[in-house]
């Protein structure tokens, strides 16, 4: 299998840099400045709930799935992309395979559209922007 050969030339330092920048997108997007009061309104939660989330497990679990995403990513695009294809991939999954899975399951729980452009949309920027091994 190709994912496991480029498993060799995973260049840890660009995954995990991505894995930062779209740590810090998902911060951007889900916040005040942005969509992170439309998205609150849209889900019900109260300033307490968001107060009383544990926000170390939280972000934790965040920052090890976007690694993860981060890897998966640069396994996909192997060692010899460059960034218009890193920039192609990532729109592609993000719009093909992510905002599509989260519109069915977005569908069958009747949850509002604005929340599935808020919540499908923030992946667009995060793999377009996580373009790991990519010169």
């Amino acid at each position: 299998m190709s994912l496991l050969n480029n498993f060799y030339e995973v260049n840890w330092l660009s995954v995990i840099v991505s894995a930062i920048v779209a740590f810090a997108i998902g911060g951007l997007w889900y916040s005040a400045l942005l969509f992170g009061k439309s998205w609150q309104s849209l889900l019900k939660l109260s300033d307490e709930d968001v107060g009383n989330a544990n926000m170390p497990l939280i972000f934790g679990l965040t920052f090890l799935l976007n690694l993860a995403g981060a890897l998966v990513l640069d396994l996909t695009l192997g060692f010899a992309a460059d960034w218009s294809e890193g920039l192609l991939t990532g729109l592609t999954i993000s719009l093909a395979w992510v905002a599509t899975s989260i519109g069915i399951n977005y569908l069958f729980s009747r949850k509002p559209l604005k929340l599935f452009l808020i919540d499908a949309g923030y992946f667009v920027p995060f793999f377009t922007a996580s373009l790991p091994n990519v010169p």
